[in-house]
């Protein structure tokens, strides 16, 4: 089966990725990895094996991207209030988070969040989210399980 035209293909999966990557990376950020993300399915769509799983195939793009944007927000600056002249409270100039949902799905591990998000913001059914993740279909399933489990007791607390 040939591939859609790239705009064909754009308009059926753009509104599941921008979820994903709202999920992922939060809404600041969720943009330009958008962009980022179907700017480079665009530069490989010509090199697409027949009968590949389009779904999947952009989803797998789309985490790259999350990963890097995460990668990249280390190493921005981190905006402070005043310092103290002393040195007082400096350890402590990291903000403390709000405990929302998505920042503790952004709190996962890596293969937790990444099996969560394809599941839920990106719907994608478990064979689909073991061939994106490159492991069986029940490592997939455990990667889910334990992530909600850990989603579960994050928000018992």
């Amino acid at each position: 089966m040939t591939p859609p035209p790239f705009q064909s293909f754009l308009e059926a999966h753009q509104a599941r990725v921008l979820r994903f990557l709202v999920a992922s990376v939060g809404r600041d950020d969720a943009e330009e990895c958008f962009q980022e993300t179907f700017l480079a399915a665009l530069r490989a769509y010509d090199r697409l094996e027949e009968g590949s799983n389009l779904g999947a195939w952009i989803l797998t793009i789309a985490q790259r991207k999350a990963i890097d944007a995460h990668r990249s927000r280390r190493r921005r600056p981190v905006p402070v209030g005043a310092v103290a002249e002393s040195g007082e409270g400096i350890g402590n100039a990291r903000a403390e988070g709000d405990g929302t949902l998505g920042e503790l799905v952004r709190g996962l591990p890596l293969k937790q969040r990444s099996a969560i998000l394809w599941r839920f913001a990106g719907d994608l059914a478990y064979r689909d989210i073991a061939e994106a993740a490159g492991c069986s279909e029940a490592a997939a399933r455990r990667r889910v399980h334990i992530g909600l489990k850990r989603l579960r007791e994050e928000l018992a607390r």
